[in-house]
C-alpha cells in the first residue's frame, strides 16, 4: 500500500492554492499543480535516501561533496582541498559518481567534477552549517 498522500491534500489545510507559476489568464482559485517533493515518501524515496546519506557518511567524500558545492573542480583542486592522497580521493569520486551524487566531464586531459543537485548541494551545506553548531556551541537557529 502506497504510504502516498492525496493530492488533494497536497494543498495544505488552508485548501487550494493558485499556481503563481501559470501567469496571467489562469482563473483565480485554480489549483495549484501538485508538488511531488510535499508527499510522504514511500519505501523507494526512503531507500534512495538512505543510499545518499550512507555515501555522505564517510568524512572525505563529505569534505569533496562540500568542496564541489563552490563550483566544479579536477582531482588535483579536490586532492588538495581535502588533503587525503590522491588515489583515496579517485575511489571516493568514483564512488560519488556511480551513486549519482557528482558528474564528470573531461576537459583536455583532466576530468572536472560537479554537482549539479540543487537539493544535495543544500543537504551538505546544512550538515556542515549544523556541525559548526555542534563543535562551535553556537545556539541553534532556523
Amino acid at each position: 500500500m502506497s504510504e502516498r498522500a492525496d493530492p488533494a491534500d497536497a494543498a495544505g489545510p488552508e485548501g487550494p492554492t493558485t499556481d503563481p507559476a501559470a501567469g496571467a489568464g489562469t482563473p483565480a482559485g485554480t489549483p495549484a499543480v501538485s508538488r511531488p517533493h510535499e508527499r510522504t515518501p514511500g519505501a523507494r524515496e526512503l531507500a534512495a535516501a538512505a543510499e545518499v546519506f550512507a555515501l555522505l557518511a564517510d568524512p572525505t567524500r563529505l569534505h569533496l561533496l562540500w568542496r564541489l558545492t563552490r563550483g566544479e573542480a579536477d582531482v588535483t583542486a579536490l586532492t588538495e582541498a581535502c588533503g587525503a592522497a590522491r588515489p583515496a580521493v579517485s575511489q571516493h569520486l568514483a564512488k560519488l559518481r556511480l551513486g549519482g551524487l557528482v558528474r564528470s566531464r573531461k576537459d583536455g586531459r583532466r576530468v572536472v567534477y560537479a554537482m549539479p543537485d540543487g537539493h544535495l548541494k543544500r543537504l551538505v551545506v546544512e550538515a556542515i552549517s549544523r556541525a559548526d553548531h555542534v563543535v562551535s556551541g553556537e545556539p541553534w537557529h532556523d
